[in-house]
């Protein structure tokens, strides 16, 4: 089993600086930050979470620089976007910051996307909320396209360019990891259309795998890894290990430094049975 940790990497959050070299001491696999360009005072879309929405959400630093700080910091945990709205986001600069930080990185980047649930946010970068995982669908073929040919091109209904050269190239090959994360009812068919992984943050998880991996074999796939944010109870890891999880990510609290190194010991210990 791999073991990430998450933050929100608010400017009043411990540092990525600090952070990804204690998360690495403690044998986490990996480093996930959360994305949210704004949050429009109007809160029209409802939480997930319940109640107020926490103020972190619009208090998050860009993900690409708070990552580029923790590679920098750190030597082999990964560095992750957990997850990045690429539907509100350029695909060609989406990919160049992305291929940039693989590099700077050496190779140790992770490519977590996701729809968004925002409607309000996402509007105010020119998404249209019904349409948006279609959206996401071509702005990933396209993204993969400028990192993978010296000449790219694509031309899709809602992503469209010309020829363009376009460095650098990421250093994973062919590409690094793309992590779909989202639970909803056609989020496996969109996980083995065009993903490497899938990341639900909500409902039956296990349930949905075996069904997760017949779409893959039958699409001429191999296992599709699986990545969930769990409870941070150790029964729960034998349980999502036992039904195939490759990856369990935990949070840490975005409100300062002693909060952030209190919460990742003790999940430092809780995982240390488990580790790869």
């Amino acid at each position: 089993m791999k073991f990430g940790i998450a933050i929100f990497p608010t400017d009043y959050a411990i540092s990525m600086g600090e952070l990804a070299p204690a998360a690495e001491q403690l044998g986490f696999e990996s480093l996930w930050v959360a994305e949210h360009s704004h949050i429009p005072t109007s809160r029209t879309s409802p939480w997930a979470g319940g109640g107020e929405l926490p103020k972190h959400y619009w208090h998050s630093m860009d993900p690409f620089v708070a990552l580029t700080i923790a590679a920098l910091a750190s030597k082999t945990i990964r560095v992750a976007t957990g997850i990045c709205l690429l539907i509100q986001r350029d695909p060609i600069h989406t990919a160049k910051e992305v291929a940039s930080v693989d590099v700077i990185s050496n190779g140790r980047f992770i490519f977590g996307i996701g729809g968004g649930w925002n409607r309000e946010e996402m509007a105010d970068h020119g998404t249209e909320f019904s349409t948006r995982w279609k959206l996401l669908r071509e702005k990933v073929e396209a993204i993969k396209v400028i990192w993978t040919q010296d000449e790219a091109e694509y031309h899709g209904d809602m992503v469209d360019f010309g020829p363009m050269w376009s460095w650098p190239k990421p250093l994973q090959k062919p590409h690094p990891p793309i992590i779909l994360g989202g639970s909803g009812p056609k989020i496996l068919e969109r996980v083995v259309r065009y993903a490497d992984g899938w990341m639900p943050n909500r409902g039956n998880v296990i349930e949905r795998i075996p069904e997760l991996q017949e779409m893959a074999r039958a699409a001429g796939r191999g296992p599709i890894p699986v990545t969930c944010y769990p409870k941070a109870v150790a029964g729960e890891i034998e349980r999502l290990a036992k039904a195939g999880v490759e990856r369990c990510i935990y949070y840490v609290p975005p409100d300062g430094r002693d909060q952030a190194l209190a919460k990742l010991e003790e999940l430092g210990r809780m995982i240390e049975p488990y580790r790869d």
